[in-house]
């Protein structure tokens, strides 16, 4: 999650339908904060897309398609990247589920391998899933990511030698607001963790301690502008959101490269940081 970003794939308002009235009516019913300005949030888009490809990131869009919402715009979540292909997603919220399949589809058309899918009973989201280390995935049980979905990928995975470990998530604000693995704690590097300390629990706190890794916490007044979700790019460097100022400075004087974009309609607004708007392909 934390070498060199090669290859990403995302999903602009324009081609989530950000600007299309029937689909951005349906902003409430997927709890997003308010009607979607699209002009704004496609602007800011660009910026975010520009700072990927500063940093040699090679972009891919998912193509339009009548069975994408507004959340489509947050494309780590409906699919997952591991060395031996990618491995479509169950979202645990019901109009992302089309959108695993949009994944696989897409990403097979480019010739990349695929290496499975989630089934019913299992559901997850690629939110809730974070490497610890090459061998070590970290996922995150709660409203969108179940015991059956994990188990799932165990299963998948064992033959590459990956464990799978699973952390218990907190309720939150409930099941009506997405609260991931990743909404409180974000890779930096191999040694590094952005933190919500508050929102973690103690069993993850602990693990993380036991492995050594130095953590970072943000701060508290900006939790609700997604502070906690940070890009890394590799090289010491990260795609953070611009009005996060406090968090942004405390990462710098860590010594990380922070670049940034402003985010208040394109993240804030759905829930959905840097992390969420990108799916990784492939990292050096």
């Amino acid at each position: 999650m934390v070498g060199p970003l090669l290859r990403v794939m995302v999903c602009s308002p324009r081609t989530a339908g950000w600007d299309q009235h029937d689909r951005a009516a349906r902003w409430q019913h997927l709890g997003f904060l308010h009607a979607p300005n699209f002009s704004v949030a496609q602007s800011q888009h660009e910026t975010l897309c520009r700072e990927l490809t500063a940093v040699g990131a090679e972009i891919l869009e998912l193509p339009a398609n009548p069975s994408l919402s507004l959340d489509a715009v947050y494309t780590h979540d409906p699919s997952f990247a591991a060395d031996a292909g990618l491995i479509a997603m169950r979202p645990g919220k019901a109009n992302r589920v089309a959108e695993a399949s949009l994944h696989s589809a897409f990403v097979s058309s480019m010739g990349m391998p695929l290496l499975g899918s989630i089934i019913s009973s299992g559901a997850t989201e690629a939110g809730d899933i974070v490497w610890l280390d090459s061998k070590t995935l970290l996922v995150g049980l709660g409203f969108r990511t179940n015991q059956a979905g994990a188990q799932q990928l165990r299963e998948m995975l064992a033959p590459s030698g990956v464990e799978v470990l699973t952390a218990s998530l907190p309720y939150g604000q409930g099941p009506a607001v997405c609260l991931h693995l990743m909404s409180f704690m974000s890779m930096l590097d191999d040694r590094t963790i952005l933190v919500d300390l508050p929102f973690m629990a103690v069993e993850t706190y602990q693990l993380l301690q036991s492995r050594g890794f130095k953590l970072i916490e943000i701060a508290a007044s900006e939790r609700d502008t997604l502070a906690c979700n940070v890009l890394a790019l590799g090289n010491n460097r990260l795609l953070a959101i611009e009005e996060n100022r406090s968090t942004n400075d405390r990462l710098r004087q860590a010594g990380f490269d922070v670049r940034t974009f402003p985010g208040a309609e394109l993240c804030a607004n759905g829930g959905g940081g840097p992390t969420c708007l990108t799916r990784p392909l492939m990292r050096g």
